[in-house]
Parts: structure tokens; C-alpha cells; sequence
């Protein structure tokens, strides 16, 4: 099972992880984040950075000139869009880089619904925990409603993920929608503060999700 680290903030912290065969590391340009990547580190760091973990850019309704830009300047392998883009804007992206679109979910949401239209014009879907701000909840995502859906498409999970999830992660990948379980999403469950990750709870989850390789 793939693992994605997000709101990373210190290069030595990305190459801890990058040894302990972490996949994917995110990476919030988002400014009204704590974890906004920008304060912390400049692209020339990260792009010059000798790495192999993939790198992620997180974006909120940001503009296709300033996302290109920042997956120039910071060598991003992957673009996740967290905010209200549309169908069309996550194609020219996609074109670009390949691209994840996040999908905030609550109970009673038509999920077939709201993915229809970005079927064809992203890569990856992200499932969440539906909440009144932009960027990850830190709560609980139900993954039980994604069974009422057909998602066929390669997708994320996130939702205030912890170690102690690690079995229903492992049930949920051998459920309805598992086989299309790209990877799992965690943040501020393995912090020690915002953008300070606790290295000794991810090595827990990668070794407890086999995710290091």
C-alpha cells in the first residue's frame, strides 16, 4: 500500500522519509496554511534536493500560471487541487502534470455525482472529510460511503488517518472500491506540530502498511 506524507516543511524531514521508502510527500502552497511550504523552504532547495520519493504540490484555487510556475521552481512530480476547480481547468493541468483532484465528502452526498465530470480529466481522485475550510480536516472520514458509490478510477484516502487504522485500512483495501486504493494520505496525525512530523509514528505506519516500496 502506497503512502502520501503531506504538509512537509523541512528538507531533512522529506529525506528521512524518502529513506524509509515513503512514496509521495505533499507540499502546501496554500497560504493561509501553517504548513504553507514557502515560509519553510525555496524551490532551488527541493528541486536540487537528491530524492526519489515523488513530490506533491498541493494548490486552493490557485491560477494555472502560478501552479506551473511552482512545479517548475520546486520540481513537483504531481499536482493536487483542493480547492473548486473546474472540470476544465483540471484538464489543463492535467496535460501538464499529472493531476489529483480532492473531493470533500459528507453523509447523503452523490458521490457518482460529483465525480462524473472530472472522470476523464484527472489521474487521481482524493477522498476527504467534508468541512467548512479549504486543505485536510485533521477529522475522521467515514470510508464507508464511498461504498455506495462506483468509483473506478484510481484514488486517494485521507481523513484524519492514525496509526490505530492501519487494520480497517487493510480491510478497506480488500472491500468494494479497494482494488482502486491508490494510496493513503496522512498529516496531522504523525505531527509533533504543524509541518513537524513525529518520523518515529510514520515509520510505525509505513512498516504496519508494508509502504515502503
Amino acid at each position: 500500500m502506497r503512502l502520501k506524507v503531506c504538509g512537509m516543511t523541512r528538507l531533512d524531514q522529506v529525506h528521512a522519509l524518502d529513506k524509509m521508502g515513503v512514496q509521495f510527500a505533499g507540499f502546501i502552497f496554500y497560504h493561509k496554511s501553517p504548513r504553507f511550504v514557502m515560509k519553510h523552504m525555496n524551490g532551488e532547495q527541493l528541486k536540487k534536493a537528491k530524492l526519489n520519493i515523488n513530490k506533491v504540490g498541493v494548490f486552493v484555487n490557485s491560477s494555472y500560471d502560478e501552479i506551473m510556475n511552482h512545479v517548475h521552481n520546486f520540481g513537483l512530480y504531481m499536482v493536487q487541487l483542493h480547492g473548486d476547480e473546474t472540470p476544465r481547468f483540471c484538464e489543463r493541468i492535467s496535460d501538464q502534470v499529472p493531476t489529483i483532484k480532492v473531493f470533500r465528502i459528507k453523509e447523503g452526498d452523490n458521490i457518482e455525482w460529483k465525480i462524473r465530470e472530472y472522470r476523464e480529466v484527472c489521474d487521481l481522485f482524493l477522498f476527504d472529510t467534508d468541512w467548512a475550510n479549504y486543505g485536510g480536516s485533521g477529522k475522521k472520514f467515514d470510508w464507508k460511503l464511498l461504498d455506495q458509490a462506483d468509483i473506478d478510477k484510481p484514488f486517494l484516502l485521507s481523513g484524519g488517518i492514525g496509526l490505530e487504522d492501519i487494520d480497517n485500512l487493510k480491510e478497506f483495501a480488500s472491500g468494494k472500491n479497494g482494488k482502486n486504493l491508490f494510496a493513503v494520505d496522512v498529516n496531522s496525525r504523525f505531527e509533533i506540530s504543524p509541518g513537524l512530523k513525529d518520523l518515529d509514528k510514520v515509520k510505525l505506519l509505513v512498516d504496519g502498511l508494508g509502504a515502503n516500496g
